[in-house]
Order: C-alpha cells, then sequence, then structure tokens
C-alpha cells in the first residue's frame, strides 16, 4: 500500500470507526431511550453511568476506549506506525464529532486514553497515573484529563519517545483535548467545577 492512498485511507477509516456512538447504541439497546436526553446529554461513559447501569457504562467505555486503538494498531500491521497513529488520530476525532450524530459527540478522554498503548507506550506510561493519581485526590475528572493531555507529550519524549510524527501527533491531540473541555476549563479556572458525583451542570462531562 502505497503512502498516497494509506494516509488517507486510514484517515476515513479512522474516522468512521470513531464516529460509532457505543454509548448511545448500548443504552438504546438495552431500552434506556436516548442517553442525550439525560444529564449532560453527551454520549461518554460517565453519562451512561447516569442511567444507574454500570454495566453498560463499563462497556461504553471500553468500546469507546479500544475502538481507536484497534484502527491504529490494524492499519499500524498494513502500512507502518505513522500510518497506524493517524488512523487512530481521526478516531478521536470522529468521536468527538461523530458524523452519525451531526457531529456532536463526546470529549475525546477515553478514546485517547486507549488510542495511547497502541501508537507510544512511553505517552501511556504518562498519561495513565497522572489521569488516575489526579482523579483519585480531586474527584474532577477534568481536570485529570487535562492535566494528563498537558504532560503526556513531554512525559513521553522524557520516557524515550522519539518518533517526530508521533510526538507532534500527541501534542495536537492533547490540544483539541483542551478545546473540547474548554468549557469544563472555564468553570475550573472559576473554581466552579464540581467533583465526579455531585450535580453537574449540562456540557460538564469529560
Amino acid at each position: 500500500m502505497t503512502a498516497e492512498l494509506a494516509f488517507p485511507l486510514a484517515a476515513i477509516c479512522g474516522y468512521l470507526a470513531g464516529s460509532i456512538p457505543f454509548g448511545l447504541l448500548i443504552t438504546r439497546a438495552a431500552g434506556l431511550g436516548d442517553i442525550r436526553s439525560i444529564g449532560s446529554g453527551n454520549i461518554g461513559a460517565t453519562n451512561v453511568l447516569r442511567t444507574g447501569r454500570k454495566d453498560l457504562a463499563l462497556a461504553t467505555l471500553l468500546l469507546d476506549s479500544l475502538k481507536a486503538g484497534l484502527v491504529a494498531l490494524a492499519f499500524g500491521m498494513l502500512a507502518g506506525r505513522e500510518v497506524g497513529f493517524v488512523a487512530g488520530a481521526f478516531a478521536f476525532v470522529g468521536h468527538c464529532y461523530p458524523i452519525w450524530l451531526g457531529f456532536k459527540g463526546g470529549k475525546g478522554v477515553a478514546t485517547y486514553a486507549g488510542l495511547l498503548p497502541f501508537v507510544s507506550l512511553p505517552g501511556f506510561y504518562v498519561a495513565a497515573p497522572v489521569w488516575l493519581g489526579l482523579f483519585a485526590l480531586t474527584r474532577i475528572s477534568s481536570l485529570a484529563a487535562l492535566s494528563a493531555a498537558t504532560l503526556v507529550t513531554p512525559g513521553a519524549w522524557l520516557l524515550g519517545e522519539r518518533n517526530m510524527f508521533v510526538i507532534g501527533g500527541l501534542a495536537l491531540l492533547s490540544v483539541f483535548v483542551f478545546w473540547t473541555h474548554r468549557a469544563n476549563l472555564g468553570r475550573l479556572l472559576k473554581g466552579e467545577e464540581p467533583k465526579f458525583g455531585a450535580k453537574k451542570k449540562p456540557d460538564s462531562e469529560t
């Protein structure tokens, strides 16, 4: 497969895979209606958890996490690491802006996290403990996500990631996370971001 074909094909397939709204599909299949009509209106696992079905929330989390990673793995095996990264990155974009839902999707944290082990283990080794540690301390998911996004690129470099295509891609995805969390960032700066488990205003989900 030539690069001229591989990169655009990876982008298209990655975007379509990322656009699959697992949270919406799972909750509808379970007879719970449209997940966008409750809580934050988000299609991610946190909002699915508001239905009271932990099993459905876990399934959503796993599927949203794996869809970018698996498409990155597939294209990486077919055409190389950089092409695989493009496929995974566009799956992240597809999750945030799914064509099937009028380009209104999730905020990409689970999808980004699930992509990292498949495209940059050093990046994953930084992001995972930062997110888990800060979330355990603060119970503020957006703060944990934004902190992990800030540190993943320099941390990956310090841990030995030297593929500049991947380093640049991680930096772009991290900027994207800040964009999808811009409302959360505003609340954080004002000290108004709710903790996990507390009542949340619409659009507060990560």
